[in-house]
């Protein structure tokens, strides 16, 4: 087709001033802005007259509904990419899922210093600078015993920090069964590295005895490390030196010792039904000198790194020009606070902590809520797809007891008809679930699509948006 011959069509599109003037446009501007719509008016021009051109079009479409597509593009920009979803994956600190949900009382700690100024590094009563981590250390001293504490970006931060300031240009023994790798490729190998210091690998995979350590100790060695193994455990014929005795042999070499705990729980866990974690001030208290470990695992805040321990080390740590790159913002200290003072009144943490009161859900409760909710998914999903209530495990996640799951209910949602294809299927039906307004993250397996139902709070708001899912 010749150029001349599309030519009617091409100047049968709108101009862009005309666009402008289509009510849905006009609203549009006054809400994002001329410079948005203007620019996608001229994308969506370009493309329809790309499209008539070469004969892939058919007529020009009207003003009226390119006012429509240049609105519904606008949206598309506009909309936030970080959203809230249903986390029915039956992992409670989903890492690709935001980890620990914050307590309402952190989300208004939040709340109120983002909007102005504050005294995050203002000492009120000298009326001079202060310290940004004043207000969260003399909690983290008195919930763990330590005799110092400070604060960065995550836990990985933490023990490149520590590491850097206590051992760059020297040897640091760990076991070769405590040489990690988590998610998103964080290896401890390359940590040590990164930090300065020189790994030095003892015992075996599966068994490391104290004479290992003993054996390591050199006039190059900087500290002893202690590696919480987050994703996994060795089981077994297995052996490694508690942490009590590798202190003791650290301070015998006035070596520091240091123990990356991970997910750092700060209570007793068994009497809420979950398997015992071994806490902070345990390993205080059996002689680490420096604690490393998450603020948003076990302990339930926001994404930080904490290092409680010897006032003298952490002082040095404070001091590492590093130090800057890995603060805190005001938001997440204040969200840090906040959490750290509910530990404060430890009768009510399960009713406030959401981290907890997830994990110390029991199945029954969960169970009830499966029985109730089913009736309406499968409405919403019509006769295509077959809704049952089955029992499940969930997980705690995050590197937080890897072994141990939890009894759950979930619904599981399979297709009615069986056969070729039934892959494909589940993987339709979970995208679909993914579209609404809220997205509905499960897990599939075993021929079905999984809704583990424990960390499902607010049951209006998960009805309330099923009879926007797309057609099956």
């Amino acid at each position: 087709m010749s150029a001349s011959a599309d030519f009617p069509r091409q100047a049968a599109l709108p101009s862009v001033d005309r666009l402008l003037r289509q009510p849905a446009l006009v609203d549009l501007a006054a809400a994002a802005g001329r410079e948005l719509v203007l620019e996608q008016s001229r994308a969506v021009l370009a493309e329809l007259r790309a499209g008539l051109s070469n004969g892939s079009g058919n007529e020009a479409p009207s003003a009226e509904d390119i006012a429509i597509e240049i609105a519904r593009r606008a949206a598309d920009l506009l909309a936030p990419s970080l959203r809230p979803v249903f986390n029915l994956t039956g992992t409670v600190l989903h890492t690709n899922l935001g980890r620990a949900p914050l307590p309402e009382e952190a989300i208004a700690a939040m709340i109120s210093v983002a909007g102005g100024a504050s005294n995050l590094e203002f000492d009120l009563a000298g009326g001079r600078r202060g310290d940004r981590d004043s207000h969260v250390e003399d909690w983290l001293c008195r919930l763990t015993g330590a005799e110092a504490a400070t604060v960065v970006n995550n836990n990985a931060a933490a023990v490149l920090l520590v590491l850097n300031t206590l051992a760059a240009g020297r040897e640091v023994p760990v076991s070769r069964g405590e040489l990690i790798e988590i998610g998103g490729a964080f290896r401890m190998p390359d940590i040590m590295a990164r930090a300065g210091c020189k790994l030095v690998e003892i015992g075996t995979t599966n068994r490391t005895h104290l004479r290992d350590f003993e054996q390591a100790v050199g006039a190059e060695t900087a500290a002893l490390m202690k590696v919480h193994t987050s994703n996994y455990v060795v089981q077994g014929f297995t052996a490694e030196v508690p942490e009590r005795d590798q202190a003791s042999l650290a301070h015998a070499h006035e070596l520091p010792f240091i123990v990356d705990l991970g997910s750092g729980s700060l209570i007793d866990l068994t009497p809420y039904g979950l398997p015992p974690e071994r806490t902070v001030q345990e390993t205080l208290a059996d002689g680490a000198d420096l604690v490393t470990f998450s603020g948003d695992k076990l302990l339930g805040g926001p994404q930080a790194g904490l290092i409680v321990g010897r006032a003298d080390l952490v002082a040095a740590v404070k001091k590492n020009p590093m130090k800057r790159a890995m603060r805190l913002d005001k938001v997440t200290i204040a969200a840090l606070e906040a959490v750290l003072r509910l530990y404060a009144d430890p009768g009510r943490l399960v009713e406030r902590l959401p981290t907890l009161r997830l994990l110390a859900q029991k199945e029954p409760i969960i169970r009830a809520r499966a029985e109730r909710l089913a009736p309406a998914v499968a409405a919403a999903l019509g006769a295509g797809i077959q809704v049952t209530v089955a029992a499940c495990r969930s997980q705690i996640g995050s590197g937080a007891l890897p072994v141990d799951r939890l009894d759950s209910a979930a619904l599981t949602l399979r297709p009615a008809e069986t056969g070729k294809g039934g892959g494909g299927r589940l993987q339709a039906l979970a995208a679909r679930l993914r579209a609404l307004p809220i997205p509905v993250i499960g897990r599939i397996g075993e021929d079905a699509l999984w809704l583990d139902l424990r960390c499902l709070e607010d049951e209006t708001g998960f009805l309330a948006q099923l009879d926007r899912l797309a057609p099956g």
